[in-house]
């Protein structure tokens, strides 16, 4: 069931990013507020919301994050369970959570304003955490020596 949940979070992540990145690049109306601390415009405006001045938009490793992270839950799902599997998907899970906070740092520090659905998709990662995070807690099986177990167990 959990990785129902981190795939549906990754195919929403993948959604919500195809969005951005799409309204960076046209002329398509941003749907969100503009007054006061929730304001999307302000955020996706500003020189933080593409990468390093490339002009590739923040949204656009979105779609790469969350297309990799939904292949590794499908790929869990269809049986493919192997500890070393659950470990990466730990690593790109907490990776995604490192640049998570860094981005909440700083539309809330250097930009005083809240993009909704950044925070939609930082929401999903911190979701796609969590689960990576339970996923590699050892089940009994695992503690007695086995390598591996089923989704149950997970």
């Amino acid at each position: 069931m959990l990785l129902v949940a981190a795939s549906l979070a990754g195919l929403a992540g993948i959604g919500i990013s195809v969005y951005l990145t799409v309204v960076h690049y046209t002329a398509l109306p941003l749907v969100c507020t503009t007054t006061g601390a929730i304001s999307c415009e302000r955020v996706l405006s500003s020189p933080f919301s593409v990468i390093a001045g490339s002009g590739l938009p923040t949204s656009a490793s979105g779609i790469i994050w969350f297309s990799f992270s939904a292949a590794l839950a499908a790929w869990q799902l269809a049986g493919r369970f192997s500890l070393r599997m659950v470990r990466l998907y730990l690593t790109w899970s907490a990776i995604g959570l490192a640049t998570v906070i860094y981005l909440v740092f700083i539309e809330i520090v250097q930009l005083g304003a809240i993009c909704i659905w950044c925070s939609a998709a930082h929401a999903l990662v911190v979701l796609t955490f969590i689960i990576a995070l339970t996923r590699s807690i050892p089940s009994p099986v695992e503690k007695d020596g086995e390598e591996g177990g089923s989704e149950a167990a997970h």
